[in-house]
């Protein structure tokens, strides 16, 4: 039945492999992040850049679920989401980018991205564990595989290494808020269209984000350039980033949708390497490869 005649019909769940390469694609996408704000001028605060590129999103994510619904259908859609949850998404969304702004602006990108990768997986499996569902040894051995690869690539990439407590604190609750808001995100597209649960979890992110950033920043300070870079980020690696995740989420748990989303790292790493001409040392190569051995286990796991 289609969901334009009964917009209460919850989404259809898809195979396991379609889901895996839904997430993957979103991953790379978010591995573009740090590339554009390379071409950036910098006189932008990283707390608006988070703000900002979640209300880019938000925009997009109107502008796209209103063109494949029409108005009046996405209105009920959204009347009928469930908003408890949409809320609690976006609160972990706002927070999840806020938090790890201010954790990497006080331990440098090193510490505070490895920080952040690294226990997202970690605890989305301890939550899962937690709620009752039981990731399997399997899943537990690719996601440690994986993320000690993704602490390694990270680290190895050089970078400055500050051991700051609240910096840590904060990153870990990047991660934290991270895994609830994937472990959220999977309950409602089970009842309600990836577009219309992004649209209504980032209107919920952005409205808590923007004057978060306000408050902690001041005055936005952007340049046409910053715009441009904003742009691409809140529609890019963000918009169609967390469409295709949503998306893939119908068809994956959520412990594996946070543990695959670990080739963020591997697509900023290989852009570094073309477009920015980075040259890390040995340990980021080794980490590569043990953070794609963990994928692969975790892959093998959930097709299973």
């Amino acid at each position: 039945m289609s969901t334009r005649s009964n917009p209460a019909a919850p989404s259809s769940t898809i195979q396991p492999l379609h889901g895996i390469l839904l997430v993957l694609c979103a991953a790379m996408l978010w591995g573009t992040t740090g590339t554009a704000q390379s071409f950036s001028d910098g006189t932008l605060s990283p707390y608006w850049v988070g703000a900002l590129r979640l209300g880019i999103a938000a925009l997009f994510f109107l502008a796209y679920a209103g063109a494949i619904n029409g108005l009046s259908h996405l209105v009920r859609q959204l009347a009928g989401l469930d908003w408890r949850r949409a809320i609690l998404a976006g609160a972990c969304m706002a927070g999840y980018n806020l938090a790890f702004f201010a954790g990497v602006k006080i331990t440098g990108v090193a510490v505070g991205t490895a920080l952040a990768i690294g226990s997202g997986p970690i605890w989305a499996g301890l939550l899962q564990l937690a709620g009752g569902a039981r990731p399997g040894p399997g899943w537990w051995t690719g996601t440690l595989l994986a993320v000690g690869g993704g602490v390694l690539l990270v680290l190895g990439r050089g970078g400055d290494i500050q051991a700051d407590p609240l910096g840590i604190a904060l990153c870990l609750a990047s991660g934290l808020t991270y895994a609830l808001y994937a472990l959220l995100n999977k309950r409602l597209v089970q009842h309600a269209t990836p577009a219309v649960t992004t649209l209504g979890v980032f209107m919920v992110g952005a409205l808590l984000a923007l004057p978060a950033a306000g408050c902690w920043a001041g005055p936005a300070q952007i340049t046409a350039s910053g715009w441009l870079v904003v742009s691409f980020l809140g529609i890019a690696s963000t918009g169609i980033a967390y469409l295709l995740f949503t998306s893939g989420l119908r068809g994956i748990s959520a412990a594996t949708g946070v543990s695959l989303a670990l080739m963020e790292p591997v697509t900023a790493f290989l852009l570094a390497l073309g477009v920015v001409g980075e040259r890390p040392g040995t340990l980021a190569y080794a980490g590569l490869a043990a953070l794609l051995a963990g994928l692969t286990i975790v892959i093998r796991t959930e097709t299973r």
